[in-house]
C-alpha cells in the first residue's frame, strides 16, 4: 500500500515528536520562514519554531501517538486529528492544519484539547 506525500509527513513528523527530535521535526517540516499560528502563541522562523517546541513538548513529559482520528490532504495542505498520550496530562488531542509548500509547512495552525 502506498502512503501519500500528506501522510508520510505526518508519520514522520510524530516519530520524531515521540523521539523528542524537534530540532529536525522542524529541519525536516518546514520552510525556513514558516509560522505556527495557535491560541496561546504565534512564531515564526526555524529558529523560534525550535524553541517553541523544545520548550512546548518538553512540558508534556513525552508523547507516544495513541491514534490518528481524523486526516485529509490536498495538493497543497494536511490537517488532522491525533490523539497522543503524554506522561504529564495523559490524553491530549490534537488538531493540526499545514499549508505546504514543496513539501514543507508554510504555515502551521494548531489547537490542543487536554
Amino acid at each position: 500500500m502506498s502512503t501519500t506525500s500528506g501522510r508520510a509527513f505526518l508519520d514522520r513528523r510524530i516519530s520524531l515528536i515521540e523521539a523528542g527530535d524537534f530540532d529536525a521535526m522542524v529541519d525536516e517540516g518546514y520552510n525556513d520562514d514558516a509560522e505556527l499560528v495557535g491560541f496561546d502563541a504565534v512564531v515564526k522562523g526555524k529558529e523560534a519554531l525550535k524553541k517553541h517546541f523544545g520548550t512546548h513538548l518538553s512540558v508534556l513529559g513525552g508523547v507516544t501517538l495513541k491514534s490518528v482520528d481524523n486526516f485529509v490532504e490536498t495538493d497543497d495542505a494536511v490537517f488532522f486529528q491525533v490523539t497522543v498520550t503524554t506522561g504529564k496530562y495523559g490524553d491530549v488531542t490534537s488538531y493540526e492544519a499545514f499549508s505546504m509548500r514543496d513539501g514543507k509547512a508554510d504555515q502551521h495552525f494548531t489547537v490542543v484539547r487536554m
